[in-house]
C-alpha cells in the first residue's frame, strides 16, 4: 500500500453521468472518489480501467439513467442556463 494523501474539492459535472458514477461505485462497493481516481490512474498510463463485466454493468446503468453522452461529446457540452 502507498501513502497518499487526499483533498477535498469541489468540480461540476453533468447530473446523468454523476449518478452512472455513484450507481457504479455502490456496484463495486467504493467511493465515486476512489472510482474517480482509478479511472485517472488507468487512463494517464493509456489503459482501460473496467472488465468486460464491469462495462456491461455500465451500459446497463447507461441506460438506467438516460445517459447518451459519449467520449466525442466531451469537448462539446454547454450548459443549460449557459445558452
Amino acid at each position: 500500500m502507498k501513502r497518499i494523501e487526499r483533498v477535498q474539492t469541489g468540480i461540476r459535472i453533468e447530473k446523468r453521468l454523476l449518478k452512472v458514477l455513484k450507481a457504479l461505485a455502490e456496484h463495486l462497493d467504493m467511493s465515486v472518489a476512489e472510482l474517480v481516481e482509478g479511472m485517472a490512474l488507468h487512463a494517464f498510463e493509456g489503459k482501460a480501467p473496467f472488465s468486460e463485466r464491469t462495462l456491461a454493468k455500465i451500459a446497463r446503468l447507461r441506460e438506467v439513467y438516460e445517459l447518451e453522452l459519449g467520449a466525442a461529446d466531451s469537448h462539446r457540452l454547454v450548459e443549460e442556463d449557459a445558452e
